[in-house]
């Protein structure tokens, strides 16, 4: 196999394609020769760094899970301003790597689906360990983005959010579609957050609020979930407690906790009463930090 060939070469290919600062316009820049600027040693050297790094941050993307690289370079999330009006469209890589989001402002339309069983108790899952973001952290049912394709761009009655959250239930926890219908979810609310991960990755999310009731079969996804469980208030509030404390390396993703601080027990007491619809605001967009 030659170098051109192998998978962390391919990578590094498009990683340039897609790098706003790349290794590529720097070697550029070296070619020329009389710019004042590159005739210093020390001017070059560092340019010897940087598209080392470059290259260091290519080879961990080739050694990124196989399933999770595959969905940051093929799926195309939906760029929003921030009054969600739709400006166009990015990879999900993209749209995750920090650099982008803090140079490019890049916001992408996303959703948080919070299924009660018939107990009125909460599913939560526990990321994967692949996952590029947030990995192995507790979160809420399901977290993820409408795709930019015409079935999740619907924007009557968010449709286009309900079929992705439709999509990804079955996608990451093995739900069938037939049991959680799209007419079936409760859109309350859209918060718009920005959270670092690593460093290298974060969110900026514009993040559609939904709840659902309905007993399900479940068959989760070991690409997608660690571990999944059912927690009523007070199990919640235990879970609250042990991530503030630091016990046991127990963490919760930054848009579950911004959900849980402002709106959750507000709306699950509303849930249990059946009076959600006294809560929906789908006019204001909260911008949470």
């Amino acid at each position: 196999m030659s170098l051109t060939t192998t998978p962390s070469f391919q990578i590094w290919r498009r990683f340039i394609a897609a790098s706003p600062i790349t290794c590529r316009s720097s070697l550029s820049l070296v070619s020329v020769s009389k710019s004042p600027l590159l005739k210093s040693h020390r001017r070059a050297a560092s340019l010897r760094c940087y598209c080392a790094t470059r290259m260091g941050d290519a080879i961990a993307d080739a050694n990124m899970d196989a399933v999770q690289r595959r969905l940051m370079f093929e799926d195309e999330c939906i760029l929003v301003d921030e009054n969600d009006r739709v400006v166009g469209h990015d990879t999900k890589y993209n749209c995750h790597l920090m650099e982008k989001i803090e140079a490019e402002n890049l916001l992408h339309r996303a959703f948080s689906v919070f299924l009660f069983n018939s107990k009125y108790e909460l599913l939560l899952q526990q990321r994967s360990a692949t996952k590029v973001t947030f990995p192995l952290v507790w979160t809420n049912t399901c977290c993820s983005h409408p795709l930019y394709r015409d079935s999740e761009l619907i924007e009557e009655n968010a449709l286009g959010v309900r079929n992705a959250a439709q999509r990804k239930l079955l996608d990451e926890l093995g739900i069938p579609a037939e049991d959680v219908p799209v007419d079936q979810f409760t859109l309350l609310g859209r918060i718009l957050y920005k959270a670092p991960s690593d460093g290298k990755w974060g969110e900026h999310e514009l993040d559609y609020l939904l709840f659902t009731v309905r007993e399900v079969n479940m068959k989760p996804n070991p690409d997608e979930v660690a571990d999944v469980k059912y927690v009523n208030r007070e199990q919640l509030k235990e879970l609250l407690r042990k991530a503030d404390a630091g016990e046991g390396g127990l963490k919760l993703s930054p848009w579950f906790r911004l959900v849980v601080d402002n709106f959750l027990f507000k709306w699950w007491d509303h849930l249990e009463k059946g009076t959600l619809e006294e809560v929906i605001d789908m006019k204001t967009i909260h911008k949470l930090t």
